[in-house]
């Protein structure tokens, strides 16, 4: 496997989330998050199951089945809770700060346990945080709940980071195919007990269904990095996706490009270089 690996897999998963993030952050400002966050999740199960079955891909052990339905339950959840901040209308705040936890954390227990990945990629992953972390600005003390949610999401995903490389070297296809299901069924039953099935509309649907099979491209693309490569790396390259949710925002939502998004922009571009190395 080539050393380069792990990079095309890290900036694929970035491509691959920040469109999805933009399509399911787009749907749920005219549906309900979490209702939103079911159609998703199901779509991306479904084009998994297609894709296992063509392909006969082999099955996981006990070990690697356990993690990767830990690993979709915190997805799941964090997955709903994603699409309600974005629904906000502040797509370019709540996507970086949810970045920043969600590489912050298994970045720092991967440098604990497996030690430096060199003096360049630190820079690169220093570079990185403070672009999502610029992308993320704000002065707006009214988005105090669209933090909060940030916040928790960003602990979610970080759980699903560091739960999917425990995961194991089994097949991309198998992991997801189980993680997915965790976090169909989670965002499911919450979606019943809320009583949300009401609030069905088919173009939101058709959104989320979009936003869905992009999304687990991104997972698994993300998944390959993980096993081919340091888990630092791999989820300092995919944190880079507010970028694209950003950009995504200005061009076809006219949101407004600050200069600190302009600025976070620049200095995430200016990381992967020093991460490629």
């Amino acid at each position: 496997m080539s050393n380069l690996a792990p990079i095309r897999f890290g900036v694929t998963t970035s491509v691959a989330w920040g469109t999805s993030n933009f399509l399911g952050g787009f749907a749920s400002q005219r549906a309900n998050p979490f209702l939103l966050a079911t159609i998703s999740n199901l779509s991306g199960l479904s084009f998994l199951l297609v894709l296992a079955v063509v392909l006969r891909t082999p099955g996981l052990s006990t070990h690697g089945q356990i993690w990767s339905l830990l690993a979709g339950t915190a997805g799941g959840c964090a997955l709903a809770i994603l699409y309600g901040s974005l629904s906000s209308g502040h797509m370019g705040m709540a996507s970086p700060v949810v970045a920043v936890l969600s590489v912050g954390i298994p970045a720092t227990v991967t440098l604990v346990r497996v030690g430096s990945p060199g003096l360049p990629r630190l820079l690169g992953f220093a570079l990185a945080l403070l672009g999502v972390s610029m992308m993320g600005k704000t002065e707006d003390k009214t988005e105090k709940r669209v933090l909060g949610l940030a916040l928790l999401a960003g602990c979610g995903f970080a759980t699903y980071s560091l739960a999917i490389k425990q995961a194991g070297p089994g097949s991309a296809i198998r992991i997801e195919v189980n993680s997915r299901l965790a976090a169909f069924f989670i965002t499911a039953v919450i979606t019943l007990c809320r009583n949300k099935f009401r609030d069905f509309q088919v173009r939101p649907a058709l959104w989320a269904t979009a936003a869905g099979w992009l999304d687990v491209a991104g997972s698994m693309a993300f998944i390959r990095a993980s096993q081919t490569g340091r888990l630092d790396t791999a989820v300092v390259l995919a944190s880079l996706y507010p970028a694209v949710t950003v950009l995504l925002a200005v061009v076809l939502l006219k949101e407004r490009l600050t200069i600190s998004k302009a600025v976070g922009i620049c200095a995430a571009l200016a990381a992967l270089p020093l991460i490629v190395g």
